[in-house]
């Protein structure tokens, strides 16, 4: 009875500790975490998607977004050519912390923007996630970034 007890303890546990721990995801998913909330992200890295962005959608599911990942830590400036929907954008230092956030709106005319968002200091990255999404989840300047599964290889340069 003894042997058995252990047995079960033996392939069981594993079973148990893997299915409760609580995993970022999908290690193939890219993932960015800011405090208690977790956004599963598009990579824009190269120079064709870092222009496209979130461009030409009607909305951004909750929970998801895009992380734009560039070469150096400069001042960035974003605008909402063609954006449907307001966007919430986080800008993040190369050592992962929130520079600033702003809420985009939809402007007057999508396909002519005049409004700019631009980093308060030099950002490497910047998050984009569905309007209003980072009050909801209590973000703020200073807050510490977790790029997960994808996201963080792509951070690290790692290619796939």
């Amino acid at each position: 009875m003894l042997r058995v007890r252990w047995l079960w303890i033996v392939i069981l546990l594993p079973l148990v500790l893997f299915s409760s721990c609580q995993c970022s995801g999908d290690a193939d998913e890219a993932q960015v975490r800011i405090g208690g909330s977790v956004w599963k992200v598009e990579l824009a890295a190269d120079e064709r998607s870092l222009r496209r962005g979130l461009s030409g959608r009607d909305e951004i599911p909750e929970g998801t977004g895009m992380l734009f990942i560039f070469a150096d830590e400069q001042v960035l400036t974003f605008h909402m050519l063609d954006c449907r929907t307001s966007i919430d954008i986080a800008f993040i230092s190369a050592d992962g912390k929130v520079v600033n956030t702003f809420t985009m709106q939809v402007e007057q005319d999508p396909l002519n923007p005049e409004q700019t968002y631009s980093s308060a200091l030099p950002a490497r990255f910047a998050l984009e996630v569905a309007g209003g999404a980072f009050r909801r989840a209590g973000v703020k300047i200073g807050d510490k970034v977790e790029f997960l599964g994808r996201a963080r290889r792509a951070v690290e340069g790692v290619s796939e």
